[in-house]
């Protein structure tokens, strides 16, 4: 179990709380242990011969058992809102950890990574160990003080039925550890069709427009239909597995009981047991079970966890490439300049850049032209240090890229991505991203320069308007133009467009070049493009004709 071993600072730093929960674990045993004996003292009182009814002793009795309940659910509650509570405050800050180590992650890592991989880690393997964490610690915990507690006082009462009594008591626990992981298992398998079903409906739903296109919906519905099945006959296979769990439960109780009954009962006609101690016996054994019944079951969750904790630790050891050695604030003018800057892709192994270099003065404009797979968004990418040249330097202002406070340089940058990429929020929230608090006249400001206001005002709910998961409601211009007006609403000194105009037609994309026509003397500007018409205003053209670049700008 070592990957379980790194949860140790967690334990440490919440060893106040755990150590009252371990309080309450003894003190919630012992008085459920402690009200048994007067159960079995009742029996012996009420059968006493000569007596009718209650009498006062019983009455006490009685009293004491009601007392003991209550403070055994009150420190069972206590126990709970300890333990269980500080399982939950350490998943919250695993969970912050292990998404503070995605914002850290570097484009590369991404390529290389599955999302929903990377989903699952946040999730089912955080659940997972945080299972570990409350329930695994605090059954063991129970069962141990419980064990040691009831042991004391069966063994005070009689020596051969705590041994005859005990004795099944680990095989009940071997056994269901078996059936727990074949459930677990099973499980696995089932969840896993579940995401199957879901991937499935997911793709559908994205790619209506093609499914309809091709009048596949007959065979979507088939598809699903077989997924479904799949999922429901895994899902029995399941059910009847876990059936097996609560039938070896009552199995070992019921053979307990007899035992119990049996063997209390030789000892009873001997006079050497009274029946209220056989009723103790009763009472005690049955207190055991579930504890005892929870052992391979916490055995099987500590296993997943620990294979969980193996996976996430796995991804947090991952270090990324791009690493901000700069803390300081200071101002960007836009100095750009690649000197004999290449890169490799390390997820393929294709050069997209060699040897490019190029000047460009703060406030100048460059429109960067070549082919498909020239290597344009490459340089798109690097200036916002996604990711860092495999050769030569960037430098911005004169400092190589890689020793600037990153933080602080994509402050000063606007980016238009190839692909444009909205969140599933209303259209004044995406163009009001790059900014703190951006004021309605803002967003309107530079939804106008962006030529989107007048659209926008066409849709019922305007600027509140809920554009989809990834913009689905908008047409790809539409989604072009607000991606425009949300790098431009930053006012930033260095801005790129990559091919972020291709969506639009000449007139909307002349208005557009018209419209920031002020904002792009005031800031180092670069445009990537196949269109003559987005370059001609440039003061400097950089064409990607072949790998070999150099070129000054």
């Amino acid at each position: 179990m070592n990957a379980l071993k790194t949860l140790n600072p967690y334990f440490y730093k919440h060893k106040i709380l755990l150590l009252w929960g371990f309080l309450f674990i003894i003190c919630s045993n012992f008085f459920n242990i402690y009200k048994v004996q007067f159960v079995g003292k009742s029996v012996d009182e009420i059968s006493k011969k000569g007596q009718a009814g209650f009498n006062q002793d019983v009455l006490i009795y009685v009293g004491i058992i009601v007392g003991s309940s209550l403070l055994t659910g009150f420190f069972t509650f206590m126990m709970r809102q300890t333990i269980i509570v500080a399982s939950r405050r350490i998943e919250y800050q695993l969970k912050n950890k292990i998404y503070r180590h995605y914002q850290e992650m570097s484009l590369t890592d991404y390529k290389t990574t599955r999302i929903g991989d990377l989903m699952n880690r946040l999730s089912e393997d955080v659940v997972a160990v945080r299972m570990y964490l409350g329930p695994g610690v605090m059954y063991i915990a129970n069962l141990i003080i419980l064990l040691v507690i009831t042991s004391i006082y069966m063994l005070n009462t009689d020596v051969e039925m705590t041994l005859w009594s005990l004795l099944p008591l680990p095989i009940l626990s071997f056994l269901i550890y078996k059936v727990s992981s074949i459930i677990n298992k099973k499980s696995k398998i089932k969840q896993k069709s579940q995401s199957d079903i879901s991937t499935f409906v997911q793709d559908s739903f994205s790619g209506i427009r093609v499914v309809k296109y091709f009048a596949k919906e007959k065979y979507i519905e088939k598809s699903y239909g077989e997924k479904v099945i799949d999922y429901q006959d895994k899902s029995l296979d399941l059910a009847k597995t876990e059936a097996y769990f609560f039938t070896i439960i009552l199995f070992v109780i019921g053979l307990l009981n007899v035992a119990i009954l049996f063997i209390g009962g030789e000892k009873y006609m001997a006079k050497e047991i009274s029946v209220g101690k056989i009723a103790d016996f009763f009472l005690y054994i049955n207190i055991l079970i579930f504890p005892f019944s929870m052992v391979g079951w916490v055995t099987s969750i500590n296993q997943r966890a620990e294979a969980s904790m193996s996976r996430i630790n796995e991804f947090l050891d991952k270090k990324s490439n791009i690493i901000n050695r700069n803390n300081r604030d200071y101002e960007i003018k836009g100095d750009i300049e690649f000197q004999n800057v290449s890169y490799t892709y390390p997820n393929t192994g294709i050069q997209a850049l060699k040897n490019v270099n190029f000047k460009l003065k703060a406030g100048n404009s460059l429109a960067i032209m070549g082919k498909t797979g020239s290597g344009k968004s490459t340089i798109a990418l690097l200036l916002c240090r996604l990711i860092d040249p495999t050769e030569g330097k960037i430098l911005i202002d004169g400092k190589d890229l890689r020793e600037h406070n990153i933080n602080v340089y994509r402050k000063y940058i606007g980016y238009i991505p190839q692909e444009s990429y909205l969140f599933s929020d209303t259209i004044a929230t995406n163009i009001g991203f790059g900014v703190d608090d951006a004021t309605p006249e803002l967003i309107e400001e530079f939804a106008k320069k962006a030529d989107i206001h007048k659209n926008i005002l066409g849709f019922k709910e305007k600027y509140e308007t809920m554009v989809g998961e990834r913009g689905v409601m908008l047409s790809g211009g539409q989604k072009q133009r607000i991606c425009i007006a949300r790098a431009l609403i930053k006012k930033p000194e260095i801005l790129i467009f990559d091919d972020s105009l291709s969506a639009l037609d000449t007139e909307t994309e002349e208005n557009i070049l018209e419209n920031i026509e002020k904002d792009l003397k005031n800031c180092t500007s670069i445009i990537i493009t196949h269109r003559e018409s987005s370059a001609k205003n440039a003061d400097n053209i950089l064409n990607l004709s072949s790998l070999d670049n150099s070129v000054v700008a």
